[in-house]
């Protein structure tokens, strides 16, 4: 199976569970920033992975730009999840990795899990929440049962 894991971050937090991820699923995986990614590399893989923080209740410009680069219908049949790094207060004003399920969506893709969020802390320079490595690297487990 060809697994392409895409992310953007700004602390490095993202880029943890990125990783985090793409160590944790069988098969041939890719991690890579949302910059670096190409229309070739989304349609050749089976299972396309995107994570983003949550900015204003959104993900980054640079996930967001690649989201709408991809043609609808081009996900027609191809098996995605989506994930975020958030801090808790975020919920008044939605999170990242739903609204990047929602576009998936509806560009064709199938959802094999629900967005997930992983925590980081309040502060001026978020760090991951304890234990949010190891809640990743379990929610690629559910995911890759279901594939």
């Amino acid at each position: 199976m060809k697994v392409l894991v895409v992310y953007d971050s700004t602390y490095g937090n993202t880029e943890k569970i990125a990783k985090t991820i793409g160590a944790a699923i069988s098969g041939d995986v890719k991690v890579l920033r949302a910059g670096e990614v190409n229309a070739a590399e989304l349609n050749s893989c089976d299972l396309l992975v995107i994570g983003s923080p949550t900015q204003g209740g959104r993900p980054m410009p640079s996930v967001a730009e690649l989201l709408s680069k991809i043609p609808k219908s081009a996900l027609e049949g191809k098996n995605f999840a989506a994930f975020d790094t958030r801090i808790a207060i975020a919920k008044l004003f939605g999170f990242a990795a739903r609204k990047i399920e929602n576009n998936l969506k509806a560009k064709g893709g199938n959802a094999i899990i629900p967005a997930e969020g992983f925590n980081v802390t309040a502060e001026k320079a978020p760090k991951l929440k304890e234990g949010e490595l190891e809640r990743a690297a379990n929610w690629v487990k559910a995911f890759n049962k279901s594939n």
